[in-house]
């Protein structure tokens, strides 16, 4: 009697209970908090939460064998299937109109993958092998899916930290770049005004994605993935022809990949995986590598602007990390304190388009210089 008492007690996940676990549910209520009361990155946030929470109850064995979490990570992420449909759907939601009305704001998308490669060589100074340092460097980029799709590839065991890093830094571009914006910038420089973007054809919209997706995938082949996907759904966008493709892309296929997304990589952040020293110095790395793709843009900007007869705010080059459209809005806000009429939104969304495209060659250099 006294051995079946026990077999059913030890059958309980209650048994198994750890401090680690009761930690773990610490950090998902926090991101599922963030998620529903700050509205920080809800999306995404709020599965990631969930995910995490549930992968730490104990005996739930979520993420072995064909339990629905391990189906979304082994077919979603390690066949490296979920990160270039997030792609497709986000080039459906993106105008290149201002990148390709003011080209040179491209080099302030290059110029704030700074950040990028100041957290590679900060990981390596720190212990972090190279496959490890690419992961964590590419957080400075502030752009998820990039990060997933690096992370699985050279450091797997790192993805739930840098994953919920890189979303976090994502949802807290309006705290973290206000101050970097003001620090790096005089007020005279806050106040300057751009002239007007000229208007951009409907051809030469539908050029640009394939231009860019031959030139980058020619160079950088190992961004291909990521690279074909975002402007494919650019290209559906732009097009005009395929309406039905673009909506399901935008709304519902990204809707339903966000969720398998967030799952799969709450799934990763298990006690045992997560509470490393390791795991989280990815935090600390990951913000030093999104303030200094900040710099990079604002610093550039400035540095452009000794050379230019037409000045450019300074702020647009913060950005260039491709926080899409939240760091382009941030722009618009520290701008219009100084001066209500100055408007910058469409200034700003030629280097943030732009960031995103910097991310995913910087992702690609990294593929290619380890892999």
């Amino acid at each position: 009697m006294d051995s079946l008492v026990h077999k059913m007690l030890f059958s309980m996940g209650i048994y198994h209970l750890t401090v680690g676990h009761m930690l773990m549910w610490l950090v998902s209520f926090t991101l599922i908090y963030l998620a529903v009361h700050r509205k920080y990155e809800p999306l995404l946030l709020l599965p990631i939460g969930f995910g995490i929470f549930v992968v730490n109850l104990p005996l739930t064995n979520l993420m072995e064998g064909h339990q629905i979490l391990a189906v979304f990570y082994h077919y979603g992420l390690e066949w490296e299937m979920i990160p270039p449909l997030i792609f497709l759907g986000l080039g459906a939601m993106t105008d290149f109109g201002p990148l390709i009305a003011n080209p040179k704001t491209l080099l302030l998308g290059a110029a704030a993958q700074f950040g990028v490669y100041m957290a590679f060589f900060g990981a390596l100074l720190l212990g972090f092998t190279v496959p490890e340092a690419c992961s964590i460097g590419i957080i400075g980029g502030a752009d998820g899916p990039t990060t997933i799709f690096t992370t699985v590839a050279l450091a797997p065991h790192l993805l739930g930290a840098t994953a919920v890093a890189a979303y976090s830094y994502m949802a807290m571009v309006p705290i973290i770049q206000p101050p970097i914006m003001r620090l790096c910038t005089t007020k005279k420089e806050r106040l300057i005004r751009m002239k007007q973007l000229k208007p951009v054809s409907k051809k030469e919209k539908i050029i640009f994605p394939l231009v860019t997706c031959l030139l980058i995938c020619l160079f950088v082949p190992a961004s291909a993935a990521l690279m074909a996907m975002f402007m494919l759904g650019n290209l559906f966008r732009e097009s005009g022809v395929v309406e039905r493709l673009s909506g399901t892309a935008q709304n519902e296929l990204m809707n339903i990949i966000t969720i398998f997304l967030g799952l799969a990589v709450g799934g990763t952040m298990s006690a045992e995986n997560f509470l490393q020293p390791k795991a989280l110095l990815v935090f600390v790395m990951g913000l030093v590598a999104f303030s200094f793709s900040t710099i990079g843009g604002i610093m550039l900007a400035k540095l452009m602007n000794l050379f230019s007869k037409h000045k450019i705010n300074p702020l647009i080059g913060a950005a260039g990390v491709s926080a899409v459209p939240m760091s382009a809005r941030v722009v618009q806000t520290v701008g219009a304190q100084e001066d209500p009429r100055n408007f910058l939104l469409m200034h700003a969304m030629g280097p943030n388009v732009a960031g995103v495209i910097g991310t995913v060659v910087a992702a690609g250099l990294f593929l290619t210089m380890v892999q």
